[in-house]
């Protein structure tokens, strides 16, 4: 990977109305949740987060049939939902009890994709499939890539009207979660392959900006879910006469666009949260 310590150089500080923007966006991203929640803990570790009342809607057979318990009892003073497997089974009792979701219509779009899970210490424990980590506010990672052409133009996507959450807007050029499969480095370049059709050691200037970090309420589950996601972002230069091409169907087009313009958009409105936040932190502000 193309690791050169020295960023692009960034823009001047963005328009005052783009600074309005930018309070009630980070004020977005921050926000505790709107119905109480009680912890998730699984083989004795906290894992993360449910509405109350929340698993009570599930069917229990899925469970029932690996010998999976899941009882609502005290835990540190308070009500946790409690999933008792045996040592080994976090794993899989994870899935099981995303797939009781998915049966009871309460889980997020279905990846087929692991994501890692890991306790309040930041120690991986297991792995749970993608659409249920929101409904059960486990945290989660994502990377985004800020790339700019050598002219200081930035290349932005505008998201597929198929994609599950947010269709249509527009976003950087490319952003996507870390999975349990991925390092940090082979999220980045996995990603940027598969929504951008670029090799990562092709880019130059390749450099870790910073990260934005969420906790926010989300629609998954009939508005049950609670999303924790901190999201790490690079800022890279796409060289001349190299063009991102999408490779995986989730992208509608690429555009090229000066930045004052990009500033423009995003106070508009027309960028995912996620992908405005990034780039106001590239712009460093």
């Amino acid at each position: 990977m193309n690791t050169a310590v020295t960023p692009p150089a960034r823009p001047a500080v963005p328009a005052p109305f783009f600074d309005g923007w930018l309070a009630s966006a980070r004020a977005s991203a921050q926000q505790p949740p709107a119905q109480p929640r009680q912890a998730l803990v699984v083989a004795g570790q906290v894992v993360g987060s449910v509405a109350d009342g929340f698993l009570r809607k599930i069917g229990l057979q899925r469970l029932m049939d690996k010998r999976y318990k899941l009882l609502n009892q005290e835990h540190s003073g308070a009500l946790a939902w409690h999933l008792d497997v045996p040592e080994g089974a976090t794993t899989d009792a994870l899935n099981t009890l995303a797939a009781a979701l998915r049966d009871a219509g309460l889980c997020g779009p279905w990846r087929d994709e692991q994501l890692t899970v890991c306790n309040l210490q930041g120690e991986a424990v297991g792995t749970v499939e993608r659409g249920a980590v929101r409904v059960l506010g486990i945290a989660t990672r994502a990377v985004h890539l800020v790339g700019l052409a050598p002219d200081g133009r930035m290349w932005v996507q505008k998201r597929s009207m198929d994609k599950p959450n947010n269709p249509g807007l527009w976003d950087t050029l490319m952003g996507g979660m870390v999975s349990a499969a991925d390092t940090l480095p082979q999220a980045l370049a996995r990603e940027t392959w598969e929504e951008a059709g670029l090799q990562v050691d092709a880019l130059h200037a390749l450099h870790q900006g910073g990260h934005v970090d969420f906790s926010r309420q989300s629609r998954e589950g009939g508005g049950a879910g609670y999303m924790l996601e901190r999201i790490d972002w690079f800022s890279a230069q796409v060289p001349d006469g190299m063009e991102p091409c999408n490779q995986d169907g989730e992208v509608e087009r690429f555009e090229l666009l000066p930045i004052p313009v990009v500033r423009e958009q995003v106070a508009q409105g027309r960028f995912t949260l996620e992908a405005g936040l990034v780039i106001a932190g590239f712009l460093g502000v």
